[in-house]
């Protein structure tokens, strides 16, 4: 079982982000058939590595209500008071700040903690220091998104660019509603979540622990 279940990971179709590079490098190692046999191994090892960065698999999100689920794979690097981006207007209070480190290894398609409504998407240029430093948060390039509850409380997703992470992607619009554990974007090679809860939530995790995206418990909205 245990087996079954690493080989779907890694044999899960590709996110549509990836599909450029892909493209790329299986045209470069066409062309190494008249250039030279190094190009198609560069072309194809390259291949490679896009189908397994890029890959997107399908996830169980959990069926009892009210709970926040991870919104990336990864370990968590913080679990900390913060207050969220300024951009996203959701007051300088401090609530509980979640961060998930992605490793160039992990899953990079982000996920909606839980169902609700995109009422803001702000994105703001910054630095490209390690995502799993704690200034990232404040200091990287960064796309934040504010999502209203069915009950009216609002939680913060942020999706921060890390040290060769050059490019957030953002599939939905502000207006748009998500379900929990659906797919709403990626970041390219090695990055960083942050979720802040509403407030009053308390997180069920600790540092160290390690998420999985759509899946994993974060915080219960009534505990």
């Amino acid at each position: 079982m245990a087996l079954a279940a690493s080989l779907r990971l890694v044999l899960a179709p590709p996110h549509p982000a990836g599909r450029p590079f892909i493209i790329g490098g299986a045209v470069a190692a066409l062309i190494g058939v008249f250039l030279g046999q190094w190009l198609i191994w560069l072309g194809g090892l390259f291949v490679l590595f896009c189908l397994y960065f890029f890959r997107d698999p399908e996830r169980s999100v959990p069926e009892r209500a009210g709970v926040l689920v991870a919104p990336a794979d990864g370990h968590i690097v913080s679990v900390m008071l913060a207050v969220p981006p300024e951009e996203l207007d959701l007051g300088a209070e401090p609530r509980w700040r979640v961060a998930i480190f992605l490793s160039v290894l992990d899953v990079h398609v982000n996920r909606a903690p839980i169902a609700g409504t995109v009422t803001r998407i702000a994105y703001r240029h910054g630095k490209f220091l390690s995502a799993n430093m704690d200034k990232a948060s404040t200091d990287n390039e960064r796309n934040a998104l504010a999502i209203r509850l069915e009950d009216g409380r609002d939680i913060a997703v942020v999706q921060i660019a890390g040290l060769i992470a050059r490019r957030i992607l953002c599939d939905v619009r502000e207006g748009e509603t998500v379900e929990t554990g659906g797919r709403f974007g990626i970041i390219r090679f090695g990055s960083r979540t942050d979720l802040y809860l509403p407030h009053g939530v308390l997180p069920l995790v600790s540092v160290g622990q390690t998420m999985i995206g759509g899946e994993t418990v974060i915080a219960e909205l009534d505990r």
